[in-house]
């Protein structure tokens, strides 16, 4: 079947922070993906920690793969989750502050035990979906106006993603931070 879009929508989100972990292409599992580093989070308790922070009420939340890419090619991985602003960061965790913006949100509809949900494909199929509904233009501000760096995330949302349906199948929610 391979992976599908089954839901476009524009979500908006406050003012809010990052806090995780920073990862870079050196830190890609053999498969070339950062699925070693979701395993350590796991095992290390890590987003135990987190929840601990208490949640960011005006966004859906869940763990996150928030990533950023610039103009020269260069890319961040970080696993983590939203809180609100100002939350302190714990010792061991970095943090990114998020202006208040709008969001693409895809729904990516497919396996996650094959990964036909992850990577380029089902990111240039979001990006297109987003264009399509009229939501194609990227915010590219995220680290300042001199700075472009485009966002976008993987939000591993409860229940749509943690309760596979019967053919196997999950949801995973891909957003992509707009600009005006």
């Amino acid at each position: 079947m391979g992976a599908e879009i089954i839901n476009v929508r524009k979500e908006h989100f406050p003012s809010l922070r990052f806090v995780g972990k920073r990862y870079t292409d050196k830190d890609r599992g053999a498969d070339g993906g950062f699925g070693n580093k979701w395993n350590e989070w796991s095992q290390s308790g890590w987003f135990d920690v987190l929840e601990k922070l208490g949640p960011l009420e005006e966004v859906e939340n869940g763990s996150l793969g928030f990533m950023g890419c610039s103009d020269n090619n260069a890319f961040e991985y970080w696993i983590g989750m939203f809180f609100p602003e100002q939350t302190a960061v714990p010792e061991g965790f970095a943090s990114i502050d998020l202006p208040e913006s709008d969001v693409g949100i895809c729904w990516i509809k497919g396996r996650s035990d094959n990964g036909e949900i992850f990577g380029a494909e089902p990111h240039r199929m979001c990006m297109d979906k987003l264009a399509e509904h009229g939501l194609g233009q990227f915010r590219d501000n995220l680290k300042g106006n001199d700075r472009k760096w485009w966002h976008f995330f993987e939000r591993y949302n409860c229940p749509r993603f943690t309760n596979k349906q019967p053919d196997g199948t999950v949801i995973l929610d891909y957003g992509m931070y707009l600009g005006a």
